[in-house]
């Protein structure tokens, strides 16, 4: 079953994060990780979800999500985004139906 990295991302540090974001996408690309969504305009229409930057990563599941988010190439890299920005992150098993 798929398994996705959902993040809201409110950026501090925008050279910063620059660097991370082009240390993160071959990590994620080499680990089996695809994304879905990587930033872009937000458009408020119900609720007050308090997003800024969303992200999505999918893979292929939960252990392969959990072998790059915990191990020790992406550590550093991690560090470095929360130097540079404010992040909730969560982990989702599930499918996206036909």
């Amino acid at each position: 079953m798929p398994a996705y990295l959902i993040a809201n991302i409110e950026v501090t540090d925008p050279e910063g994060f620059a660097a991370y974001g082009r240390l993160v996408a071959p990590l994620v690309a080499s680990t089996g990780g695809k994304y879905l969504l990587r930033g872009g305009a937000l458009t408020a229409v119900e609720g007050n979800l308090p997003l800024k930057r969303l992200v999505i990563l999918e893979y292929a599941n939960m252990a392969a999500l959990r072998a790059f988010y915990d191990g020790a190439d992406y550590a550093p890299i991690k560090a470095m985004r929360e130097r540079t920005a404010k992040s909730d992150v969560s982990l989702v098993e599930g499918y996206i139906p036909a």
